[in-house]
């Protein structure tokens, strides 16, 4: 019976923490995403971090675009040799790319750049107290603080994606004509025929939504750091690990909402 009832009580405590740690990110993402509608507007502080947010992730994002679609036009190329359908190999790279690998993988690469730095910076802002100070000098921490990165993210992780997207489908192209023997001019006619606006689309909505999730979990966790440089730790690993397990989720609900029938 005594384990029955800690059983029971660990399962209350784990629902409680739940359902704390999401009303405290609600109480947080309202007044975050207010303040990117409301003026004063820091452009310069959103240019900064879009440039680090998109500019300085292009290296880490496209090499694993460029190597993703290499290995997909050599996984199809495997698969689909044994039913003689090795020209579907062109549609399966820019399908892939497009809807699913590009937005994801993009999305968890800059998570564990991104969101692990704005964790850091913001958590040892909180633990050295200068968002106080900020406070005390009359700014808003979320006007200057969170809201700047919030746009910044949603603005620049579309045309990252469609970077990324490019370079994945040379990435199969390559592989494609200089390894599998294809023909260049047949294997771009397949891939700009298939492809559709929808395809696009979609992976690009899910860059916008992901780069919200991603910028406000690194903002949420380094804002609320506490304890010191353990703390600033822990929040930089939550960061990460939170953007990564919304982005698969939201994922899904996006694929979804795109592509039930």
């Amino acid at each position: 019976m005594h384990l029955i009832a800690a059983f029971l009580a660990s399962i209350g405590r784990g629902f409680i923490a739940f359902a704390t740690a999401t009303g405290r990110l609600a109480l947080f993402t309202g007044p975050a995403v207010s303040h990117c509608f409301a003026p004063p507007f820091y452009g310069r502080v959103v240019l900064r971090q879009m440039v680090e947010i998109g500019y300085y992730s292009l290296p880490v994002v496209g090499l694993t675009a460029l190597f993703t679609g290499m290995v997909l036009a050599l996984q199809s190329y495997t698969g689909f040799a044994r039913f003689n359908a090795e020209g579907a190999i062109a549609n399966v790279v820019v399908l892939s790319m497009t809807r699913e690998l590009g937005p994801v993988l993009a999305g968890l690469m800059v998570a564990g750049r991104i969101g692990a730095a704005m964790a850091a910076e913001l958590g040892t802002m909180r633990v050295t107290e200068q968002i106080d100070a900020l406070t005390t000098l009359s700014t808003n921490p979320y006007k200057y603080l969170i809201a700047p990165r919030l746009i910044a993210g949603v603005l620049v992780m579309p045309p990252l994606v469609l970077i990324d997207d490019v370079i994945g489908v040379m990435g199969g192209w390559i592989i494609a004509v200089y390894k599998l023997g294809f023909s260049s001019g047949v294997y771009l006619h397949n891939t700009v025929n298939f492809v559709q606006f929808n395809d696009v689309f979609s992976g690009l909505v899910k860059a916008a939504v992901f780069g919200f999730l991603i910028t406000l979990m690194g903002c949420y966790h380094g804002f609320h750091s506490r304890g010191g440089a353990r703390g600033v730790g822990q929040a930089t690993t939550h960061a990460v690990v939170s953007a990564s397990i919304l982005i698969l989720l939201s994922d899904y609900v996006l694929t979804e909402l795109f592509f039930a029938k």
